[in-house]
């Protein structure tokens, strides 16, 4: 039986984490742009202002979930569970899609970590 050497449930979750993150750039953008009277471009604008932490937050987490999935390192993934749960903190009204990413983030972390530890136990040790 083949052996992963990476956690599949961190790829699923920075999958959805850049998913998330690009729908939510490219629906603020479009809500900015499309604005045709002041009003509009003036509640987009606040809108917007109150949602960019949130998006940072996900998109740093999402950098670091790839750096966690591509270089199979578990700090890589905490750290982007961390920053999902800060960024779904930041603002609540969002949590209905943040809370199963950083839920799945977490529990990539805990993965990828235990097949890190399997697989250091089962190299052989050289002196």
């Amino acid at each position: 039986m083949k052996r992963r050497n990476r956690s599949i449930v961190l790829l699923i979750a920075t999958i959805a984490a850049t998913v998330y993150t690009i729908g939510l750039i490219s629906y603020f953008y479009s809500v900015n742009t499309a604005a045709n009277e002041t009003a509009e471009a003036l509640s987009g604008a606040i809108a917007t202002a109150l949602v960019t932490p949130h998006m940072i937050m996900f998109l740093v987490g999402a950098v670091f979930g790839w750096v966690g999935v591509v270089l199979k390192k578990a700090w890589g993934a905490l750290v982007a569970a961390i920053l999902y749960a800060v960024g779904t903190v930041v603002f609540l009204v969002y949590a209905v899609f943040g809370v199963p990413i950083l839920v799945l983030g977490f529990i990539g972390y805990a993965m990828q970590m235990k097949i890190n530890r399997i697989q250091l136990n089962e190299e052989p040790r050289r002196n």
